[in-house]
C-alpha cells in the first residue's frame, strides 16, 4: 500500500526524519513508536503531504507521491487523524463532518455521516453542537468521524489514546479494529507500547527520525523490554 525509500523531510532546514525506510502491508495495521520528538508526526505529516521531504521518495499503491499535494493526496484515498484533533472549533458537529468530505461527490455525504454515526452512536446527539464544546474522548470520535468521510483507503492517527479517559481509548480501539477488519489500511502514532500491539500487524520504532527497530507484531511481543528501553532513550521534552 506505503513505501518511504531514504525519507529525509522536516520543516524548513530542520530535519526531522532521517533516511527513513518502510512498508506498510495493504489492509494492515502499521504503529509508529517513539518518544516525543522521535520523527513520529513528521513522517505521517510527510505521507500526508504537509512536510517537505528533503530526500527520498514517498510511493503510494505503486505511484510515487512525493510531491503531490494534501488535497491530491486526498482524493487519492490517505486521511490523517492529526494529534490534538484539529477540529473547526466554531462549527458544528455536522459541519465538521461535511468539511471531511469535502473532496467525495456530495450525493454520497449522506451515506458517509450514516456511517460514521453508526461507528459513533454519541455523536448523533451531538450533530447541531459546535466542535469545541465536546468533550476531548467526543473530539477524538469527531476527528476520525471526519477523516473517514473523506473514505480513505489508508487513515493515518496521531498519538489516538492522548489525553483520553481509559473507557475511550478503548472505544477508539475498538473502532480501529473494526475498521482494519472491514479492510482499511491504517497507520497508528502511538506512545504506549501495549495498546499498538493489541492491534498492529507490524511495528517501528522511530529514534531520532530514524528506525532502530521494527519486526512483526509477534517479535515485538517478544521484545517488549527492548522496545520500552529504546522508546526510553529521550526524554518527555525531547
Amino acid at each position: 500500500m506505503l513505501r518511504l525509500e531514504g525519507l529525509s523531510c522536516g520543516y524548513g532546514p530542520m530535519q526531522a526524519v532521517r533516511g527513513l525506510d518502510l512498508e506498510v502491508t495493504q489492509r494492515g495495521i502499521t504503529a509508529l513508536l517513539g518518544a516525543n520528538g522521535a520523527g513520529k508526526s513528521s513522517t505521517i505529516m510527510c505521507i500526508a503531504g504537509h512536510v517537505s521531504v528533503h530526500a527520498g521518495r514517498v510511493i503510494y499503491k505503486g505511484e510515487d507521491i512525493t510531491h503531490l499535494s494534501p488535497m491530491d493526496r486526498v482524493k487519492n484515498g490517505i486521511a490523517i487523524v492529526p494529534e490534538g484533533r484539529r477540529l473547526f472549533s466554531n462549527l458544528s458537529v455536522k459541519e465538521n463532518l461535511i468539511v471531511g468530505g469535502y473532496s467525495r461527490p456530495k450525493a454520497r455525504a449522506g451515506s458517509g455521516m450514516d456511517r460514521v454515526i453508526s461507528i459513533f452512536p454519541r455523536l448523533a446527539e451531538r450533530l447541531g453542537q459546535r466542535a469545541g464544546s465536546l468533550s476531548g474522548g467526543e473530539q477524538q470520535m469527531l476527528a476520525i468521524g471526519r477523516a473517514l468521510m473523506s473514505e480513505p483507503e489508508l487513515l493515518i492517527v496521531d498519538e489516538l489514546s492522548l489525553g483520553l479517559m481509559p473507557s475511550i481509548i478503548d472505544i477508539c480501539y475498538e473502532v480501529i479494529a473494526e475498521l482494519n477488519h472491514g479492510g482499511l489500511t491504517i497507520i497508528l502514532v502511538e506512545q504506549s507500547t501495549q495498546r499498538a500491539l493489541d492491534v498492529a500487524d507490524q511495528v517501528c520504532v522511530l529514534e531520532s527520525g530514524q528506525t532502530v527497530w521494527k519486526g512483526s507484531e509477534l517479535e515485538a511481543r517478544n521484545s517488549v523490554s527492548l522496545i520500552d528501553n529504546l522508546l526510553g532513550l529521550r526524554n518527555e521534552s525531547g
